[in-house]
């Protein structure tokens, strides 16, 4: 299984969610975006630390830190490795040891840590997204000429959900779009 290296590109969040936060992974050497929801208390924790603010008592995360660094053992990294029925499942990798946990308490430590964040090939082909404008599309070059609008054909239910899912990356409502990832992929395997 192949390891992708992302980087923290972003938390953001909604009112209609509940106190959800969608926290967005960037793949290192490429475009592709991982969109990964997250309760309001891991994201506080990750932003508390990209931000460099230190909380006047120790937050879990700093607790667990703590306990790691007591123990002389190091947190080398953090790897995404699987998505089940839409759930994340991660890996602290830990003196060589692999110990479960939840992407969001992997990636606090991570920051606390400074180590890097891996995903899955596998897991960053099912529910990645590369935002639009970056692609590298070979177009023709050609324009249409100005004032001339062709029909636009009616749009499937599949490419009518693609599009509002370019919208709402677009908008950075990147918990809109993992909703609308999820049910693309929903009617993609139906077609299959």
């Amino acid at each position: 299984m192949e390891r992708i290296q992302v980087d923290i590109l972003g938390l953001s969040t909604s009112p209609s969610a509940g106190g959800a936060y969608a926290l967005i992974l960037k793949e290192v050497n490429g475009m592709r975006r991982l969109p990964i929801i997250i309760g309001a208390f891991e994201a506080q924790s990750i932003a508390l630390e990209i931000e460099g603010i230190k909380p006047p008592r120790p937050l879990t995360h700093d607790l667990i830190k703590n306990i790691i660094d007591t123990l002389g053992v190091a947190l080398t990294d953090v790897f995404i490795n699987e998505l089940k029925d839409g759930t994340f499942y991660a890996r602290l990798n830990v003196d060589s040891q692999e110990i479960d946990s939840r992407p969001s308490d992997a990636i606090a430590l991570a920051v606390r840590y400074g180590v890097p964040i891996f995903v899955s090939d596998k897991v960053m082909d099912e529910a990645s997204f590369v935002p639009e404008g970056d692609e590298n599309e070979a177009g023709s070059g050609l324009a249409e000429p100005a004032g001339k609008e062709t029909p636009k054909p009616k749009l499937s239910k599949l490419e009518q959900l693609e599009h509002q899912l370019k919208e709402a990356i677009a908008k950075e409502d990147y918990e809109q779009a993992a909703r609308l990832r999820d049910e693309i992929r929903k009617l993609q395997g139906r077609n299959s």
